[in-house]
């Protein structure tokens, strides 16, 4: 159904506040900036940024619901044959080689995480987020695989990949902030995300298990202990 013109002009209006408050608060800091501020900026009311933005860090998050579901609907849009795995995997290294902004490897990023970093209820917004995230993906999940309610696989194939999808992000960030750039950083992103998703892929096996060395195995000295990876 196409947009009317009085849904045309809220949402041009919405995108137009969110715009301006996202440069004063990358411009100042987040929280340096206030919502009246925001307001004056954009010529309106107060009143009318909080009837699109409940909260102030609405203003900055306004595509908060598409970050949260974007795991779901990649799975949802999956190649025939495909797993939930492969076609996450697939989405996360396309957004790395493109440097597409969805997973937060596009240029300027720095900027905005550098943000984000020193604002502790950005912090809290983004921690709730990332619980969504999963909690939406693991739901997805059990609908395709028309899973029992009772069934906690879904949950479980959900947290292993979020946390997956956090730390090679939270890995990024950290380099992007020590003030590389992404394409010195994406090679090893890449090889990094190869070894995340293989341990998905096959299990975590006998990662971390003890080895008897020889003089352990003879019952001589006290030896040593060492994690075995997968190869």
């Amino acid at each position: 159904m196409s947009e009317g013109l009085r849904e045309r002009k809220k949402r041009e209006t919405r995108e137009r506040i969110s715009d301006i408050a996202t440069g004063l608060f990358l411009m100042r800091g987040f929280d340096n900036v206030t919502v009246a501020e925001v307001a004056r900026a954009a010529d309106v009311s107060v009143n009318t940024v909080f009837n699109y933005f409940p909260t102030k860090e609405d203003l900055l998050f306004d595509r908060q619901e598409e970050v949260e579901s974007l795991p779901g609907k990649v799975v949802r849009e999956r190649k025939p044959g495909e797993s939930a795995l492969e076609a996450l995997r697939r989405d996360f290294l396309d957004a790395l080689d493109t440097r597409h902004h969805r997973y937060g490897f596009h240029e300027g990023s720095d900027t905005f995480n550098r943000m984000l970093s020193a604002s502790p209820s950005l912090g809290a917004r983004l921690r709730e987020m990332d619980e969504a995230r999963e909690k939406s993906l693991a739901r997805t999940l059990a609908d395709e695989i028309d899973a029992d309610p009772d069934d906690l696989v879904p949950a479980f194939v959900a947290a292993q990949i979020c946390a997956v999808l956090r730390r090679l992000t939270a890995y990024a960030v950290r380099r992007m902030l020590a003030g590389e750039a992404v394409d010195a950083i994406a090679p090893d992103l890449r090889h990094r995300a190869d070894q995340a998703f293989g341990l998905l892929e096959s299990g975590i096996g006998d990662y971390g298990a003890r080895r008897e060395n020889a003089s352990q195995a003879t019952g001589s000295g006290k030896g040593t202990s060492a994690l075995l990876p997968r190869p």
